[in-house]
């Protein structure tokens, strides 16, 4: 099996720090975010990696080379323009010949990815998805009335729960015919395309194993909760 890393954002939340590295390339801990998904797939079974590149991938390509020195074979998938994430997936088409991995290449995980991938087996699923449950305080107090505009109750700033896409899939290869070849993608218009198709899309859900790094303040505390984390080792 084959993991497909999408590696070609810009990261244009993370500016300068992307100025000159791509954002899968910054370090979390003593090594890139990047390297930590190769070692995770590598961890779980996976031993062949397609690396879909763009914005500044020759620093990719120099640092990975053909994945030997990872204990992986790494192959690229090369856009020259920003293709959002599905467009991005649709350039390793050519790579790909079963069931494979897809994540996202600017985040960190920590879940049981063979579990994932006996389960999207086992249900014949089309796509499998992996869900975090995110948990947040509402900044406000929420209030509850009838229909008549009575109040019945007021919550002082409540939790919040609700399971979000931690950007790890396990696809069959006919995902690849739901995509638009060489135009921007979102994988939200693929699995949504995919659902009125009545494929079956499938998920798990995890409270712990996902670090999101999408903006400053989220990669500062990955890296704070990552040094934490080796503190305890």
């Amino acid at each position: 099996m084959k993991a497909v890393i999408l590696a070609g954002g810009l990261g244009t939340r993370l500016q300068p720090y992307t100025t000159f590295l791509p954002k899968p390339m910054l370090p979390l801990g003593e090594k890139p975010i990047l390297e930590h998904l190769v070692d995770w797939s590598k961890k779980n079974g996976i031993k062949s990696v397609v690396l879909c590149v763009s914005y500044l991938r020759k620093t990719i390509e120099d640092y990975f080379e053909d994945g030997k020195r990872f204990g992986v074979n790494i192959e690229y998938a090369v856009s020259n323009k920003p293709l959002a994430t599905a467009g991005q997936l649709k350039t390793a088409e050519k790579f790909i010949d079963g069931t494979f991995v897809c994540m996202y290449g600017d985040s960190i995980f920590d879940f049981n990815l063979r579990s994932m991938i006996n389960q999207h087996q086992q249900k014949k699923s089309f796509v499998t998805m992996s869900l975090y449950e995110y948990k947040t305080n509402l900044p406000y107090g929420v209030i509850e009335t009838t229909k008549t505009g009575k109040v019945i109750a007021w919550n002082e700033k409540p939790e919040i729960k609700a399971n979000i896409n931690m950007g790890c899939y396990v696809m069959e290869p006919g995902v690849m015919d739901l995509i638009p070849k060489n135009i921007p993608y979102g994988m939200d218009d693929v699995i949504k395309k995919a659902m009125t198709k009545k494929k079956l899309i499938g998920s798990i859900v995890s409270k712990k194993g996902f670090l999101d790094i999408g903006n400053k303040a989220s990669y500062k505390k990955a890296n704070q909760e990552y040094l934490q984390k080796l503190g305890n080792i």
